[in-house]
């Protein structure tokens, strides 16, 4: 990430995080900094037509969302030793999947939901998080609402909140815009400041839909046959040097990629 990356990110004594003008700019690495940007959304505002939209619309969401995961056939979790701890312990951990992959992650991580993980997903602050914020709610799980003027410093500050309360922190580790595949420097900088490790999963589907746009997001199509894997959890201590984060990141992202290669692998022996 270079001098101008990792190491221009101050953090306070006992890793609070401050705001710094780094965080305003992006880095001259492959991988974003930790500033959210400002969406087109966001400048949406609640008008009556919406809500009376969202009030309608959501409940009929959620009843297409359990009718379509319902018909999904899990042939094969891989790995999944490795989160059982932390479900039966009800310890912390940093989940992290491809935002391509979210379908299929957020169906896993709510099956670990109703055994008593306690999960919190990060869901953007324009009214677009909305309906994703009341969905997530349903499930039984907390929310961060992001807004798009809104730090990354003061994002990890609500996330760190929320993981001392216990909560796991799910992410889509290349989003919220990509580049598709690239893991992102704020995951890596939120399992430092707590001391937990990172737990990475890989997803794959026998048929789906792909849209068009950055991440090729994947819809399995109904009674898809699916398979997961889930990688050893990757410690990342709070004793780290900023200078060796990257080596870390790295680590993570082959980890993510290695495990969607074994998922999709497990398909087609299946």
């Amino acid at each position: 990430m270079g001098e101008n990356g990792w190491r221009n990110i101050t953090l306070t004594r006992g890793d609070s995080i401050l705001q710094t003008p780094a965080m305003n700019e992006r880095p001259p690495s492959h991988f974003d900094s930790v500033e959210s940007r400002r969406s087109t959304s966001s400048r949406r505002r609640m008008t009556p037509a919406r809500r009376l939209y969202y009030f309608l619309g959501l409940p009929v969401l959620r009843g297409l969302i359990r009718l379509l995961t319902s018909t999904y056939r899990i042939e094969k979790i891989i790995g999944a030793e490795h989160i059982e701890p932390f479900i039966a312990e009800a310890a912390v951990c940093a989940p992290a999947y491809w935002h391509q992959h979210h379908v299929i992650g957020s169906t896993l991580i709510r099956t670990w939901i109703r055994r008593g993980f306690k999960a919190c997903f990060l869901v953007s602050g324009s009214v677009d998080g909305d309906v994703p914020e009341r969905v997530a709610r349903a499930w039984g799980a907390e929310v961060i609402r992001g807004s798009a003027n809104q730090s990354g410093a003061l994002a990890l500050r609500d996330q760190q909140r929320m993981m001392k309360d216990g909560y796991s922190i799910v992410t889509t580790a290349d989003g919220p815009r990509g580049p598709k595949y690239e893991f992102k420097a704020g995951t890596i900088l939120m399992a430092r400041i707590a001391g937990v490790p990172i737990v990475p999963i890989g997803c794959a589907a026998e048929r789906a839909w792909y849209l068009r746009r950055w991440d090729d997001f994947m819809i399995p199509k109904p009674f898809s046959r699916i398979a997961i894997a889930i990688g050893e959890p990757i410690p990342v201590p709070r004793s780290i040097a900023l200078d060796d984060l990257e080596p870390v990141r790295e680590n993570v992202q082959e980890a993510v990629m290695s495990l969607m290669r074994d998922s999709e692998q497990a398909l087609k022996s299946a």
